[in-house]
């Protein structure tokens, strides 16, 4: 820009502007005094998983374990470890919402009813491509999505799919976070978001992106709401669903969900009160969760992740035993051991790793790029 202006200044001389006037100076405004604030520091720690300084033959295989939780992964035909598989995510956790930016070769991924049955992962998820293409299949519906095109997917559902050589910023919501709208989020699952309110998300997305690294604490709750704001009437407004359809399309297991993530925290949350508030019997409810290890097993592992993301909140003050508390847990030995089974690592183990000064993750998760997992990543957004 300056460039330009430069360039105007030499064409006036050009056409025989007056010297005075070129030496002419506008009076100057007084000076007004800045108060000396410090600038508020970067909330975010990037999350970092990468393949890059890894020998060829073990590129794949680090790929395929940093998504395991998620999907499982397969080299396109024709292609062989030995080729090595350049890939690179950089997550970004603002609260509730996880952010990746993510560049991977061809490959194909698929989340079967096997995995749904062992994962707590039941996020959101919305992902716009940069580039390349994807074909993902949910209940015999395939959907392709396109450069600057976003998708919308439900993660409690199976799915399958590739991609070619691509990149793309993927957005993570915790069911939880979205679960009032979750009958009209469920309607819109493996859609393609369209229309003018998609291309105002694609043009916030891609602002957000570039100042990830300089958000403050005090701005990131506002770009969350943001988001998730633009999510909901984007869904709205492409699947043009009314009430009763909306109702159809959820079905009694996303009802079970919804009711478990809005009384998560309750000390009434029991099978009982579910039964009598779903209006199911006892038996048809252990069948909902038969695959999940039984409805007190589902709840018991959305409360460790809650705890989980609290204790990785640099903000989140909360004693240990205030948090076991809240996840059920009346004895603090108790909520040690399983908290322990579920992430391999002690409740205090998670608070001491915290970093100083940050909000977005764990220290050890900001240098041990290839012994986490994209499920760690998801665990922190709740």
């Amino acid at each position: 820009m300056s460039e330009e202006f430069g360039s105007a200044n030499k064409s006036a001389k050009r056409e025989g502007w007056p010297d005075h006037l070129e030496r002419r100076r506008w009076p100057r405004e007084p000076a007004t005094q800045k108060e000396d604030r410090p600038e508020a520091p970067p909330a975010l720690i990037p999350l970092r998983f990468s393949t890059l300084d890894l020998p060829l033959l073990e590129q794949f295989e680090a790929w395929r374990a940093h998504m395991a939780p998620l999907v499982e992964v397969h080299l396109p035909n024709g292609k062989s470890p030995d080729d090595g598989f350049l890939a690179e995510q950089i997550g970004w956790r603002l609260g509730d919402m996880l952010v990746v930016q993510q560049r991977t070769p061809e490959h194909s991924y698929i989340r079967d009813q096997a995995m749904l049955r062992s994962s707590p992962i039941d996020h959101w998820n919305l992902g716009l491509l940069r580039s390349g293409r994807a074909w993902t299949e949910v209940d015999r519906h395939v959907t392709e999505t396109a450069p600057e095109e976003i998708f919308f997917r439900s993660l409690s559902y199976p799915y399958r799919g590739r991609i070619t050589d691509s990149t793309a910023v993927l957005l993570f919501f915790s069911y939880e976070s979205l679960a009032n709208d979750a009958s009209l989020l469920q309607a819109a699952n493996n859609t393609i978001l369209s229309g003018g309110l998609a291309d105002l998300l694609v043009t916030y997305i891609n602002e957000m992106e570039a100042k990830l690294s300089s958000l403050t604490a005090g701005e990131v709750p506002g770009v969350i709401r943001a988001v998730k704001d633009m999510v909901i009437a984007c869904v709205t407004s492409s699947t043009k669903l009314d009430a009763k359809q909306m109702q159809t399309n959820m079905g009694m297991m996303e009802r079970a969900h919804r009711y478990i993530h809005l009384n998560l925290h309750s000390g009434n949350l029991t099978p009982d009160t579910m039964c009598q508030a779903l209006g199911i019997s006892r038996t048809r409810l252990y069948q909902l969760f038969e695959s999940s290890g039984g409805v007190l097993n589902y709840i018991r592992k959305l409360r460790l992740q809650q705890a989980y993301a609290e204790l990785s909140d640099r903000t989140n003050h909360r004693p240990i035993a205030e948090i076991a508390d809240a996840a059920g847990f009346d004895v603090a030995a108790n909520f040690t051991r399983a908290f322990s089974h579920e992430f391999g690592v002690s409740p205090r183990e998670i608070r001491r790793a915290m970093g100083t000064g940050h909000v977005a993750s764990t220290a050890a998760f900001t240098t041990h790029s290839h012994e986490t997992t994209i499920g760690d990543w998801l665990a922190l957004a709740g």
